[in-house]
């Protein structure tokens, strides 16, 4: 069996830049760079991040069907975290009319008098067997942070959020993988992260869960790691009270058990498929990047790389697995 090759990819809207990490000006063909940076990985499954569709920025281009047609996806989706169009400085201008989380996918692509939009996308070559999206509101205020182009430190505010599930039909069955771009602030991205391990409670497992995460070295394992924990208390508390009815009714012990688990089932932990620095892409020195992964053995994880790419200050992580 060939192994499966996923990757994430924070795209910063296609943008070229030098080798000491500065942006370019975009070609005269904007969306080139990309398609070949997205072909060059030749992912069979493809998280993207910080993705434009119809911005003037990046040449009206639809980002995601660009990068289908480089990788080849049988589908796709792209969920819009926020429709507008970028500040002068940093921020956005949202569009005046309201709206709320919108996904598009391939019936969309030639939609191009749509409104300018920004968000996450999942997209892959293996059949889908469902698909489900949700947005996160932006926490209630910003940082100051480093900007490509600019120097010292610019206050920006945080940004709409978005995360989209697709249960994928492998080889050996069906499993889920999920594309999601978290906030930048301490904490409010732990909270998004619970809520995405929630959220996909009801698909099958494997889970994937591929993104920025903006959180660095065992914290997103962690966290959903104490997720899982948290769902299963629920069980364990019950657990406590039939003990404790039984002393009290001077009836049979119960059996004995570890609190919120079944008989002869295991619970493997979340881990992390690939560690290695991703940012800046230029001098990798933090790793903002993941895929981590539950119910999926060590032994599945083939090589992992982090190829330097022409687009992004960003490296893509790319992991190849055994599905």
């Amino acid at each position: 069996m060939s192994p499966l090759r996923i990757a994430t990819f924070n795209v910063l809207h296609g943008r070229p830049l030098a080798a000491d990490g500065s942006p370019l000006p975009f070609p005269a063909q904007p969306a080139e760079p990309l398609h070949e940076a997205i072909a060059a990985l030749d992912a069979d499954v493809l998280a993207l991040q910080e993705v434009d569709r119809y911005q003037q920025r990046s040449g009206l281009a639809d980002q995601t069907a660009v990068a289908a047609k480089a990788m080849g996806a049988a589908d796709w989706r792209f969920a819009a975290a926020l429709h507008g169009t970028p500040a002068p400085v940093a921020g956005w201008l949202p569009d005046p009319e309201p709206r709320g989380l919108t996904v598009y996918g391939p019936e969309d692509e030639e939609r191009a008098t749509d409104r300018p939009s920004y968000g996450t996308a999942l997209l892959t070559r293996l059949p889908v067997r469902h698909w489900r999206a949700r947005r996160f509101a932006p926490a209630p205020f910003g940082l100051p942070l480093r900007v490509a182009g600019r120097r010292g430190l610019t206050p920006v505010p945080d940004e709409p959020r978005a995360a989209l599930a697709a249960v994928l039909e492998g080889e050996r069955g069906p499993f889920t993988v999920v594309a999601t771009h978290l906030s930048f602030v301490p904490g409010w991205n732990m909270a998004q992260l619970t809520g995405i391990r929630r959220w996909i409670a009801d698909l099958p497992r494997p889970y994937l869960v591929l993104g920025d995460f903006n959180l660095v070295g065992p914290v997103p394992r962690t966290v959903l790691g104490g997720a899982t924990a948290l769902d299963r208390a629920p069980a364990s508390r019950q657990r406590l009270r039939e003990l404790r009815a039984a002393r009290r009714a001077g009836g049979a012990p119960l059996p004995r058990r570890r609190l919120g688990r079944e008989p002869g089932t295991r619970l493997p932990g979340w881990h992390d498929l690939a560690r290695t620095p991703t940012y800046p892409s230029h001098r990798p020195a933090v790793q903002f990047d993941h895929v981590l992964a539950v119910g999926l053995p060590h032994t599945a994880v083939g090589t992992v790389t982090a190829p330097r790419v022409a687009v992004s200050d960003h490296r893509p992580l790319l992991v190849e697995v055994e599905l």
